[in-house]
């Protein structure tokens, strides 16, 4: 498998434990909807694209991992739960949620498997109700959210303690 040319990405957690670099990623930007992804990141489907292990470096601390099958590795953050990659045993590279991304809008989705486990409202998500941004939608309480924020920024820092709960 091929890499995209689309340069040099980084990203982490939610909260700044975990960090990673890419020197590239692969050519397989896709969304999963096989009900293990939707488990795995809580969600109706997974975004992922694969980094090469030689294009793959941590910058701050290490995933976690749970095993999801005997052939599977699904890293999170041990601090803040975010799901960060589906690891196959033995494989050329390990999947990266694309959410995890600091800029997830430059990596173009490519193709869709697990259609088996599609959620029926996803096949006419155009016809779905679009009420605004957050902050429109949410009106007061996206403002006091985003005052509070406690999200490592979408950008690497050369130092960063993520701050714990309150909640």
């Amino acid at each position: 498998m091929d890499d995209l040319d689309l340069g040099e990405f980084s990203g982490g957690c939610q909260c700044g434990a975990v960090r990673f670099h890419a020197r590239a990623i692969r050519e397989n930007p896709h969304v999963c909807y096989c009900r293990m992804c939707q488990k795995a990141t809580g969600n109706l489907f997974a975004a992922l694209v694969g980094i090469g292990h030689e294009n793959l470096t941590w910058t701050r601390g290490k995933a976690a991992e749970f095993r999801s099958s005997e052939h599977v590795g699904r890293g999170f953050c041990s601090n803040c739960g975010t799901p960060l990659y589906y690891r196959y045993k033995g494989g050329q590279h390990i999947s990266f949620t694309i959410g995890a991304f600091d800029e997830p809008h430059r990596i173009p989705l490519l193709y869709q498997m697990g259609l088996e486990g599609k959620h029926p409202s996803l096949f006419h998500l155009s016809d779905v109700e679009e009420v605004g941004t957050t902050e429109a939608a949410m009106g007061d309480e996206a403002g006091a959210i985003k005052r509070s924020n406690n999200q490592h920024p979408d950008h690497d820092t050369p130092a960063w303690t993520p701050r714990p709960s309150t909640v």
